[in-house]
């Protein structure tokens, strides 16, 4: 059973209902009726082995602000990387002045079905492990496992092991009053053996069918989520399969 987890303390440290209001605020009072503010934070990993050698270990972090308004049934739109009430506000005003700019353009007013008001609510996606707390030495050894458990069969040449790991936190809070923050994690590992036919040139590849999923380190770990032992031990025999298998013949087009 997956434990509730909580959203990052980090994330609601930041100043996120300092930021509402003054975006709300100088929204309404720039003539806007409506006004909402988003804070996306995205933190992605990569991680790339080649024959269980490390090729790739990247983190990157993406965060901003984004405020939409509706001014005479207009929305405007505007965005900034900096989290502070001074910029909040002024990209609500530029949100504003997008909206006046596009009125004329504007065939269908928009009007906001109702709502009920959520405050202070949270929700995080279900996740066992949070692949950010665990080691970049252990994805890599895990990683570097499965590999060498696909390079230790007969027909296997070669091995690519990859993991993208996905961590996106969005705050939400709008005129109405409601005020939102979202956690989610997602996961993709993929492993492909690689046939080689040094004689006639060619080569053949077979990969995991795990798909992305949204869960923690678990599905990639051990066999709780997807049975890695059973596709990583099947997989060197569907390659050499493929590699036996003739040609597809092209039939009239």
């Amino acid at each position: 059973m997956t434990a509730l987890r909580r959203v990052d303390a980090d994330f609601l440290a930041l100043p996120r209902h300092l930021l509402a209001d003054a975006a709300v605020s100088a929204a309404l009072a720039a003539g806007a009726s409506y006004a909402d503010l988003r804070i996306h934070r995205i933190t992605t990993e990569h991680i790339q082995l080649r024959d269980g050698e490390l090729e790739s270990s990247v983190v990157t972090r993406e965060i901003g602000l984004a405020v939409r308004v509706i001014v005479d049934g207009t929305w405007g739109f505007a965005s900034h990387a900096e989290l502070n009430p001074e910029v909040a506000s002024e990209t609500a005003r530029r949100a504003v002045q997008v909206a006046v700019a596009l009125a004329p353009l504007n065939a269908e007013r928009i009007e906001l079905a109702p709502e009920p008001v959520y405050a202070d609510v949270s929700w995080v996606s279900p996740y066992r492990i949070d692949p950010f707390e665990v080691t970049a030495a252990d994805k890599i050894a895990l990683l570097g496992e499965y590999s060498g458990r696909l390079l230790a069969a007969d027909g296997v040449d070669h091995v690519s092991a990859g993991l993208q790991a996905v961590k996106e936190q969005v705050f939400y809070a709008d005129a109405f009053g409601s005020s939102i923050t979202q956690q989610r994690v997602r996961v993709q590992p993929t492993l492909e053996a690689v046939a080689v036919d040094a004689a006639a040139g060619a080569f053949e590849t077979m990969r995991t069918l795990a798909p992305p999923t949204a869960r923690g380190w678990e599905a990639v770990a051990g066999d709780e989520v997807w049975d890695w032992t059973t596709e990583l031990a099947e997989l060197p025999t569907l390659l050499a399969e493929k590699v036996k298998a003739p040609s597809v013949t092209a039939g009239p087009t």
